[in-house]
């Protein structure tokens, strides 16, 4: 490109639909109609054709349909998973063993975050939240620990520090590079954020406990009878105004039937047949080995050790197929070789049920800002390779004088950028912008693009996944916790701010 750039009308509508889009999101409304009009208008700037225009809706949600379909894949694979687990009761058993090490309510703490970061990174919190908060939160509240700190805990293991990494499923990690460009690797945007959502949510935990640490009392059983008996702050008086309605899931993922005591557990359990009690115990413990064995196929490679890395969607792909083969075989042992034939395609169903809910909102939303990134414009124009204009990339190229060459600026520009889009709730919704202002802006200024992805990545998911916006998924936590949802955003907003600005600095020091 050592042409003089040319900024015309397509520039500016572009930029001004950028900007519209935030203050849709700081007004905590959808963003769908402003993208897909927003689209419009910049395809009819392009091509001055109103068929091209009307035409280019449709091409870029398709084009965004094609880019980010593995990932609706592998969440619809997990999420079907899940469900035939849930059949043999193996979520319960899975983390029920862990009640009997709490013993006081500072270990109770750690516990309750250690499990739900796990469950959270391979099924995402969404259903982890419901599964925890019904069989460990009553164990940590009885030996001590307040429900606020159970609240906080889950909140920042699950909403933020396995959300913001997503390392296993990889939705945001590959939004966030699909937006950022081809030369960024989606496998380099998760390593990075993996490694800052550890550096945040350390921090953010250790804060929470520090803060929390006086109020642990010592183990009592009239803890949990006085938590019991509360009647407000359910899940039932959920808001409804939630971009992707994550808290009205969460209920849809809870199990219908009271787990907060050892009886209700056995009980549940009791349920499976006794045919099926062996292979129960047996999924509860063969599932966590497989995923287990499938992180260390995609993070031994990094460490030196002689194993093929996995390149571009093969991480993905490889926990969508482990995902799907065990799905298979639980409902086998649950159902029988015949009934199988029928149940594997409704979780099947269940799961894409459960992946468009999530995420079909992300696809016009990623569309608009496809459209402003050369290479996916080319697609959504029907345009040879090469021959579509880069929007944000040459409006900043145009102005890059005005950019200060400040790498701490411009750190701290994108991760602002992350949690104002955050602030509709969603978290995912504003990826495709922080990726993509990572990769014009991150060339220009000599900054990592991969890295600026994963801190705006850091501030969308941290601000809008649930731990610092009230009418985020964060309500369902502070719900099945049963405090006042603003009490938790109080108590985690200095935590999470503070992680958020270490793992950024961190960021610029280890990467930039």
């Amino acid at each position: 490109m050592s042409q003089q750039v040319v900024i015309g009308a397509a520039h500016w509508i572009y930029l001004s639909g950028v900007a519209v889009i935030v203050l849709t999101m700081i007004l905590r409304a959808n963003v769908v109609v402003p993208s897909i009009v927003g689209t419009a208008l910049v395809v009819f700037a392009l091509t001055g054709s109103p068929v091209s225009a009307l035409g280019g809706v449709f091409s870029a949600s398709l084009v965004a349909a094609k880019e980010l379909f593995n990932i609706f894949l592998v969440i619809a694979f997990m999420t079907a998973l899940l469900n035939a687990l849930k059949t043999l009761r193996s979520d319960i058993r899975m983390v029920e063993p862990f009640r009997v090490v709490m013993k006081n309510g500072h270990s109770a703490f750690f516990i309750l975050a250690g499990i739900t970061y796990v469950i959270s990174l391979f099924f995402w919190p969404t259903p982890a939240v419901p599964l925890v908060s019904a069989i460990l939160l009553p164990a940590a509240i009885a030996a001590g620990l307040p429900p606020l700190a159970g609240a906080m805990a889950i909140a920042i293991a699950g909403q933020g520090m396995a959300l913001s990494s997503d390392y296993v499923i990889g939705v945001a990690p590959g939004i966030s590079a699909k937006a950022a460009g081809a030369a960024v690797s989606a496998a380099v945007v998760a390593d990075r954020a993996l490694a800052l959502s550890i550096i945040t949510g350390c921090i953010a935990l250790c804060l929470a406990y520090l803060s929390m640490r006086k109020h642990i009392v010592p183990a009592c059983g009239t803890l949990l009878d006085r938590w019991q008996a509360q009647a407000g702050g359910t899940a039932e008086a959920i808001d409804g105004g939630i971009t992707f309605d994550k808290a009205e899931i969460a209920r849809g993922t809870a199990h219908t039937e009271p787990l907060a005591t050892d009886s209700n557990i056995e009980a549940s359990l009791s349920m499976v047949a006794r045919r099926r009690v062996k292979w129960s115990k047996c999924f509860a413990i063969v599932t966590p080995i497989a995923f287990l064995a499938v992180v260390a196929v995609m993070v031994l490679p990094k460490l030196g050790a002689g194993v093929q890395d996995l390149k571009g969607g093969d991480a993905a792909a490889l926990v969508g197929g482990v995902a799907a083969v065990l799905m298979m075989l639980a409902t086998l042992a649950a159902e029988g070789p015949r009934r199988m034939l029928d149940v594997c395609p409704e979780h099947i169903t269940d799961g894409f049920v459960f992946a468009f809910k999530a995420m079909g909102s992300v696809l016009p939303i990623a569309g608009f800002f496809f459209v402003g990134a050369g290479e996916t414009a080319a697609q959504i124009l029907g345009l040879p390779p090469g021959k579509a204009p880069s929007l944000l990339f040459e409006l900043i190229q145009a102005y890059q004088h005005m950019i200060p060459d400040n790498h701490v600026l411009v750190a701290f520009g994108v991760l602002l950028v992350g949690m104002i889009t955050g602030i509709d709730g969603s978290g995912f919704a504003g990826l495709p912008l922080t990726g993509t202002l990572a990769g014009a802006l991150g060339p220009v200024v000599g900054f990592d693009p991969a890295t600026l992805a994963a801190v705006g990545q850091m501030g969308a998911v941290w601000t809008g996944g649930g731990t610092l916006i009230a009418w985020s998924s964060l309500i369902a936590v502070a719900g099945f916790a049963r405090v006042p949802v603003l009490e938790a955003v109080r108590a985690l907003l200095l935590p999470v701010l503070i992680g958020l600005g270490c793992s950024t600095v961190a960021a610029m020091v280890l990467w930039s």
